[in-house]
């Protein structure tokens, strides 16, 4: 199986072996997850099946992030619990998973379940030579770590201006360096908080990933990722923490996936520029939707449109004409190998199309692709 390496940024035979262990970024669960966050699980998701069919078990742990700056500012704003808010927006998070036909993971942890193996991660940090504290804040020394830069492959420029977008704060004055990065922080009077050997406080957005990664799954993750928006900062500062601390590489396998943008501009929570897959349910059947975010592939920046949703009512309905009539075919072993070059979800549909039309049976494609017929 081929995929495509973000930091190697180039195609390369996936090496996994018996066990194969995948970890997906997960939401924020401070509002509900739109159609990019979709994309990216439904990408795993597809990943996970082939690699099903090829014979391994598969460990797909996909964490949940219920403390960090965003769910403390929206809990405060509504003027609940952050963890109140986390548990509704996970119940409509998971019910849309499930419309969409995700496999189950293997596990979803929270970063609040991992507080301790942080605190042990941060104080390990501390004994490689890579962090430093200033006033009950703890920071990332990245020049300590010269292959930072590894799996993004931004220029110092570029990590500046991406590191101010996602909270990085490049003008904090205790840093030694602008990029230089949070592991832990003192909380705010309003926000939790944990005792550590720096004071009372909490974890960075980062380095929660790291601990669970080690905690769930072992020092080598054999595919990480998420959305191509995460390359920098988030799997840039988790690399290099956890790859300073265990002397291990802690990806065999970077995958990104593209953006899903609206009118022009990619979904984002604080625009507002949302389609869920709850309301296209409503319009649609949910095979139909998967169907519609099957038809781009993992890789591609692609934008939302209503007209995708009556084409993939149109092909489901050309391909359940098959099930009762339809021959065999070589299509199953079409559908593999597309989804072996890259997760080709594309060529793969349009050989279930050719083989529909054709008057071949193609329940068990549809099947590998996660589509009930």
């Amino acid at each position: 199986m081929q995929l495509y390496d973000s930091a190697r940024r180039g195609i390369f035979a996936l090496d996994v072996g018996p066990v194969a262990s995948l970890y997906s970024c997960g939401i924020t669960p401070y509002d509900s997850a739109h159609l990019g966050h979709a994309f990216v699980y439904l990408a795993f998701d597809v990943l996970t099946r082939r690699l099903i069919d090829l014979g391994h078990e598969v460990h797909c742990v996909r964490n949940v992030t219920d403390v960090d700056d965003d769910i403390l500012r929206k809990a405060r704003e509504l003027g609940v619990n952050y963890l109140d808010l986390a548990a509704e927006e996970m119940v409509t998070f998971e019910r849309d998973m499930k419309l969409i036909n995700l496999l189950a993971v293997f596990a979803e942890p929270r970063a609040t379940s991992a507080i301790p193996e942080i605190l042990t991660l941060i104080g390990r940090t501390f004994d490689a030579g890579v962090a430093y504290e200033v006033d009950g804040s703890v920071y990332f020394e990245v020049s300590k770590f010269p292959r930072f830069g590894q799996v993004s492959h931004e220029s110092r420029a570029s990590m500046l201006d991406l590191a101010a977008i996602h909270g990085g704060k490049p003008d904090d004055p205790n840093k030694r360096d602008p990029l230089d990065f949070v592991l832990w922080q003192p909380s705010l009077e309003d926000e939790p908080a944990w005792e550590s050997r720096w004071g009372p406080g909490r974890p960075g957005w980062h380095i929660e990933c790291s601990a669970l990664a080690l905690r769930e799954l072992g020092v080598t993750v054999d595919v990480h990722g998420g959305g191509r928006d995460l390359a920098f900062p988030h799997h840039e500062c988790e690399s290099a923490q956890s790859e300073s601390v265990t002397g291990a590489p802690f990806v065999k396998h970077w995958m990104h996936v593209g953006l899903v943008g609206l009118d022009g501009i990619k979904m984002s929570k604080s625009l507002g520029n949302l389609v869920f897959v709850h309301d296209l349910v409503r319009r649609s059947e949910s095979a139909a939707v998967r169907l519609a975010l099957l038809d781009h592939h993992y890789r591609e920046d692609w934008e939302w449109r209503e007209e995708s949703l009556l084409q993939a009512q149109s092909r489901l309905a050309t391909w359940r004409s098959t099930v009762t009539t339809g021959r065999t075919s070589s299509v199953l072993e079409d559908v593999r190998a597309a989804l072996d070059e890259d997760l080709d979800t594309p060529a793969a549909l349009a050989a279930i199309d050719a083989a529909a039309h054709a008057g071949a049976l193609v329940t068990s494609a549809a099947s590998l692709l996660g589509v009930t017929l």
